[in-house]
């Protein structure tokens, strides 16, 4: 694939021109909301094969071959050039295809309400070729033990017809959010813990999950060990039945970092419990916070060296939100909140006030501010082509196990064009 910004007054036709494609397939590709009226800025995923490479100051066949994974002989000669001949500012190579490697890929999807939508269904049907686990969040536990079932709908259907495996949510959530009390209560008091383990054997069996995933956040500090041996407990119940167990982590940077959200995650012991875990990294830029980007590359990578240190990168899938938000300027505490808006619907926006979509390169991420009817100002970051691409490149150059998405729902096609670009989707047997 290739990812094209576009420029002042480039058309579609124009662009599907430099790559040897047609504007049709480009609108395909990328499911374009505004065809006719592109944003500068804005990017589209051309549908070719390999891609075209701008040589930029000190860029050489090596270094460009060793940055692609093509030989630089190779990469000379199907560019017609001459390997001893310095490369020029500017000039643009085409790059074949390199190889391809696996990779896990998860996405947690969050029902409304007593049922499914069909639109949700719909969008777990669209992703589920490329994905190796999909997660219906949550199963909360109670303090009495029990389980409260999410609404399933068609989700083992679509996960059974795509070789997924379904990931069954576990958390300490109530109508309140996190509750430090149900985990306390489900970490202490063996009676209880048991009762849940049941519970969760038995809904497992019933709908055929095959991992078990534990979100437990905001656990008091002073439960961390309790929880460690919970999870070690849990393992050895899930091993006899064949089942991976998984968890979510807080995006810590250090080990002691203070903090309910933080402390009851011990990176390095649940690292060596279970077979992977979620990192968090997402949400420096949130609903209730100021005007940032969700998830900023150079916070996401802090967070992943952090965890390099206390477990193997292949039991480390990263954290990656699949939408952006709209703030209403100036920013309050405590004040509106912003609104959750899709990769499409930030192109709309900037397309209908009429403003160029900006690009952080310290936050690898895009944004752009307007001025809407009513005179208030707007600042929004969302994610594109180049902000997933960045992610990909980082999973690749930390030999990461893969990705996690928060979540699905607000569309974002660019998204799976490049995960096949990108990598193999691995798919679990029953065995494995």
């Amino acid at each position: 694939m290739q990812i094209h910004v576009v420029s002042e007054g480039q058309t579609l036709n124009e662009i599907a021109g430099m790559y040897g494609s047609t504007a049709s397939d480009i609108v395909k590709a990328n499911d374009l909301p505004n065809p006719d009226k592109l944003v500068i800025g804005q990017t589209i995923v051309i549908p070719i094969k390999g891609q075209f490479y701008i040589v930029k100051q000190g860029d050489s066949f090596w270094s460009i071959g060793a940055k692609f994974g093509t030989d630089p002989e190779t990469l000379a000669k199907i560019n017609g050039l001459t390997i001893s001949k310095p490369l020029q500012i500017g000039e643009r190579l085409y790059i074949p295809e390199g190889p391809k490697r696996s990779a896990e890929i998860n996405a947690y999807i969050e029902p409304s309400g007593d049922t499914v939508s069909q639109s949700l269904e719909d969008k777990a049907s669209e992703a589920a070729p490329y994905l190796t686990y999909l997660g219906p969040f949550s199963f909360r536990m109670k303090a009495d033990g029990t389980l409260k079932e999410p609404p399933l709908g068609r989700f083992k259907e679509i996960a059974d017809r795509n070789n997924v495996t379904l990931m069954m949510i576990v958390t300490n959530l109530s109508d309140a959010g996190f509750s430090d009390e149900i985990g306390r209560v489900i970490l202490n008091e063996q009676a209880i813990q048991d009762k849940v383990l049941d519970n969760i054997v038995l809904t497992a069996r019933k709908y055929g999950f095959r991992d078990i995933h534990f979100d437990m956040e905001y656990l008091r500090p002073v439960d961390r060990k309790a929880y460690i041996r919970f999870l070690r407990r849990a393992k050895d119940r899930f091993k006899k039945e064949g089942w991976l167990i998984s968890a979510a982590l807080a995006p810590k940077i250090k080990a002691n970092q203070k903090g309910k959200w933080y402390e009851a995650h011990d990176y390095k012991a649940i690292g060596e419990i279970v077979d992977f875990v979620v990192l968090m990294t997402y949400e420096w830029g949130y609903s209730g916070g100021p005007p940032m980007a969700v998830s900023p590359i150079n916070q996401v990578k802090q967070v992943l060296d952090y965890a390099l240190t206390e477990m193997p990168s292949s039991k480390i899938m990263m954290g990656q939100n699949l939408y952006g938000y709209d703030w209403t300027l100036p920013y309050k505490p405590g004040g509106e909140f912003a609104k959750a808006i899709s990769p499409q619907q930030a192109i709309l926006l900037a397309g209908k006030y009429n403003v160029p979509i900006q690009y952080s390169e310290k936050d690898q991420a895009p944004y752009f501010q307007y001025k809407d009817e009513n005179g208030k100002e707007h600042e929004v970051w969302f994610e594109d082509a180049r902000s997933i691409q960045a992610k990909f490149n980082l999973i690749k150059e930390l030999k990461l196990r893969g990705i996690s998405y928060w979540k699905l729902g607000l569309p974002f096609p660019q998204n799976w064009l490049l995960i096949t670009d990108n990598f193999t989707v691995e798919k679990k047997t029953a065995q494995s």
